[in-house]
């Protein structure tokens, strides 16, 4: 059975399809990235397909910020330098866990 654009999903669902925790899901909607979600009658969120869908191509055809790819060689360049995550997530204004995921991609992380 196709799918429709009107289909409503789940944040598990949303999700799934864009690679990220149901709480991101709930943040991006938060602070607008995401268009908001439609309540059920029991005051579930839903998205609908056709949104999820066009914000994650959206993500997708973005061209990276030369200014963040910047900041990530420099985070990379402290933490190397012997900084803890949480120091340089401080220094940049960003969370631990955010950060950590940035390191993830980049270097090899010390063992705690």
């Amino acid at each position: 059975m196709p799918f429709s654009d009107d289909d409503l999903m789940t944040p598990r669902e949303v999700a799934a399809t864009l690679g990220v925790r149901a709480s991101t899901v709930a943040l991006w909607a938060r602070l607008g990235f995401l268009k908001p979600a439609v309540r059920t009658p029991g005051g579930h969120r839903r998205y609908f397909r056709g949104d999820v869908l066009a914000f994650r191509d959206d993500r997708r055809s973005r061209e990276p910020d030369p200014a963040d790819e910047e900041m990530m060689r420099d985070a990379v360049r402290l933490y190397q330098q012997g900084w803890s995550i949480r120091r340089v997530a401080e220094e940049f204004g960003l969370g631990y866990g955010r950060m950590r995921r940035i390191l993830l991609t980049r270097t090899t992380l010390r063992d705690r």
